[in-house]
Parts: C-alpha cells; structure tokens; sequence
C-alpha cells in the first residue's frame, strides 16, 4: 500500500487499498496503520489453538476465524484482524462483505513485544464495545503465560492467568478446553530469544 499525502481516509477508501495491498493494515477512525508480520511461532500459537478449537466445535454451531476475517467496530470506527475469532450461529457481515464480519463472541490475541502493550489496552477497549463480545484471550509468544478475560455483567470483567504447561484454560463463554502444552506444541522459545537479540542490537 502506497502512503499517500492524505492523511484520513474514510472506511470506504481504506477498504479499497485493502484489496489491493501487499500487506494488511488496520483502519482507526479515518487513520491508517499496517499490521507488523508475524512470527512462525506467533502463527504457530494461533493454528494450534484455531485448530483444537475447530476440532472440538466439528457437531456444535460454532465458527472459527482467523486472521485473513476483517472485524468492523462501528462503535469505534475501527476495521482489525485478530488472530483468531469464534462467531455463535451464522456471522454476520457488515455491507453483505463476506471478508468481514461484526458478532465474533470470542477474540484471541497472540502477543509479540511490539503489539502487547495495545493489544492488552486501547485493544481491549475496542473489542469490549462489541455487543456479542463476551471473553477475550491473550496468549504470550515468548513464555508460557496466557491472560483470560470473561464478561460476568455489563461492564463486569473477571481476570484468570496460566503460566504452567501442566495447566489447562478452559473458555467460560463456550464448552472447550485446551492444555497451554497443546496450545504451545512446536514453539521454540529460543528462537524468540535470538529474534529479540537482533531486535535489541538494531
């Protein structure tokens, strides 16, 4: 995507360099950023846990979504990707666009160093504007730690962490479980040690 010198863009025109972009970018009330790439491990995490999850909603009315499904937040005006998103029933599209979706009830985020701080902040104020949003999933790429948040009442949160491979999350707003060993299989901690080495020396 080419920057040009406009400087805000209405959803209409940002949706229109989406199509045509090389990369994703996300869209916050007529600004434009593009989304950093991830990680093989960030990707890892995400196919784990999206895969467990399809499996274990194959007979249930549940979706699964990962990050190519774009999420319009009328609220905020904001166009995003998260890494994985779980709709109850059918989704529903915003303008019949089939790429993009408004009611997922479940929002997963696999963290790196450069997004956590948002994703963990001004993110979460996004996604808590969403009706049908009921729980939110952060889940660490450079250790063993998850963070859950599950609505328990208008403007009601309740807090849970894991840290241990041993450990089990299980989601409070649709019946699955998965061991942090099964949702960190095949990532390799000390790839992202070496990744954030030449990150400090640049």
């Amino acid at each position: 995507m080419q920057v040009t010198e406009q400087r805000y863009y209405s959803p209409e025109e940002y949706l229109a360099l989406e199509e045509v972009a090389d990369y994703k970018s996300e869209y916050i009330d007529g600004e434009i950023y593009p989304m950093t790439g991830g990680s093989t491990n960030h990707n890892q995490i995400a196919v784990n846990f999206s895969t467990e999850l399809n499996f274990a909603f194959k007979k249930l009315d549940y979706r699964v979504y990962m990050s190519d499904v774009r999420l319009w937040i009328p609220k905020r005006r904001i166009y995003t990707y998260p890494d994985v998103m779980v709709v109850v029933g059918e989704p529903e599209y915003y303008n019949n666009r089939t790429d993009t979706i408004t009611n997922p009830k479940i929002i997963v985020e696999v963290l790196s160093k450069s997004t956590q701080g948002y994703d963990k902040s001004e993110k979460f104020d996004y996604y808590r504007s969403i009706p049908t949003v009921e729980e939110y999933i952060l889940i660490h790429q450079n250790k063993v730690y998850v963070e859950q948040f599950y609505k328990t009442g208008k403007k009601r949160w309740s807090f849970g962490e894991y840290d241990a491979e041993d450990e089990a999350i299980a989601l409070n707003s649709v019946p699955f479980q998965i061991s942090l060993a099964d949702m960190y299989n095949k990532v390799k901690f000390e790839e992202l040690e070496a990744e954030a080495e030449i990150e400090g020396k640049n």
